[in-house]
């Protein structure tokens, strides 16, 4: 069993940043990929950006590739998400999931609860 807690989110101007974390519980953090997804009002959930087991991996959304950046520290159990250069359309509620497969699934084994991002333009 593994609990996500995310933190970081906010209301931030366009062009800005924020760093979003996620805390998760459970002694094997280091045996799950872990990953972001979204969900804009009246949109479904889509995939952001994901990171394998040991951090050697990381795959982005096409519309984040060098805005977003993923890391993760397993002696934390901690997955974090820098984004800059934000816009308004980013504005959405950013989930923190963990998945059991070597690569992030687009239907994850666990969830946070969320964090609210919103851009102001």
């Amino acid at each position: 069993q593994v609990q996500l807690v995310e933190s970081g989110g906010g209301l931030v101007q366009a062009g800005g940043s924020l760093r979003l974390s996620c805390a998760a519980s459970g002694r094997t953090f280091s045996r799950y990929a872990m990953g972001w997804f979204r969900q804009a009002p009246g949109k479904e959930r889509e995939f952001v950006a994901g990171i394998s087991w040991s951090g050697g991996s990381t795959y982005y959304a096409d519309s984040m590739k060098g805005r977003f950046t993923i890391s993760r520290d397993n002696a934390r159990n901690t997955v974090s998400l820098q984004m800059n250069s934000l816009k308004p359309e980013d504005t959405a509620v950013y989930y923190c999931a963990a998945d059991r497969s070597v690569r992030m699934s687009s239907q994850p084994d666990y969830w946070g609860q969320g964090t609210q991002v919103t851009v102001s333009s």
